[in-house]
């Protein structure tokens, strides 16, 4: 038996004012979350980029083919009823962040890190005033509590859509810093991704890499990119 997929029923994707943002409607529907739930998006330029994906859809809905819808999607039904729970988690990033962890060897990937790390750290120290103890090896360092709180008090200010798009931008790379670098405006997504896989690359380069963990990283790197783009269109004025 064919899996079932769902149809496009609707001729035109556009957008209109709500209380409190903006929704998108489908010829006269307007568009919810898969729960029913009232979708208001908070600025004009997430609703039409929103809008845009639904248009862009041929006979056949490929969910895949709207990132920012799915992440809406997720907003007001996953992350919106426990937004506290959600902050703490990603929060609990820094006490393990990936830019604290170093390779004892060999001396290039130790360079590597410390020269794409070390800025960053220090960013973290200045701009987030929390500074985070670094190590080498694999042998857990305790980070100062102080500091871990100030990092949960970075993320808990976010508004809904800016925490659901940090989610991703934390997540995958593994780094709580590399993900508030980038809302912060400090790096791009792009970057933040080629931080992360620091190591990866390095091991690519000595080893040679697999097609399957290529593809693996660029849609990672999609992913990213599309996270970076709803904190963007979601920012208001």
């Amino acid at each position: 038996m064919s899996e079932w997929k769902a149809r496009r029923f609707w001729k035109t994707a556009d957008l209109r004012p709500a209380e409190g943002g903006f929704e998108v409607m489908l010829d006269d529907r307007v568009l919810r979350t898969p729960g029913k739930h009232p979708l208001v998006l908070p600025t004009e330029g997430l609703a039409a980029s929103i809008a845009a994906e639904w248009q862009a859809q041929d006979d056949l809905i490929v969910p895949q083919s709207m990132p920012l819808t799915r992440a809406a999607n997720s907003a007001v039904e996953k992350v919106a009823p426990q937004f506290d729970a959600v902050a703490a988690m990603l929060a609990e990033y820094g006490g393990t962040d990936l830019l604290s962890y170093r390779a004892t060897e060999p001396e290039v990937l130790i360079r590597r890190q410390a020269q794409g790390w070390d800025p960053l750290i220090d960013w973290s120290a200045t701009h987030l005033a929390a500074p985070l103890r670094i190590t080498h090896g694999v042998i857990p360092v305790d980070q100062d509590p102080a500091a871990l709180t100030r990092l949960h008090a970075w993320v808990r200010a976010l508004d809904l859509w800016g925490l659901t798009a940090l989610h991703d931008l934390v997540t995958i790379p593994g780094s709580l810093i590399l993900g508030l670098a980038v809302v912060e405006g400090r790096i791009d997504a792009p970057e933040a991704h080629r931080l992360s896989r620091i190591d990866e690359d390095f091991q690519a380069e000595r080893w040679g890499s697999d097609e399957e963990a290529v593809e693996a990283a660029e849609g990672r790197l999609v992913a990213i990119l599309s996270a970076e783009r709803l904190w963007h269109l979601s920012r208001r004025g």
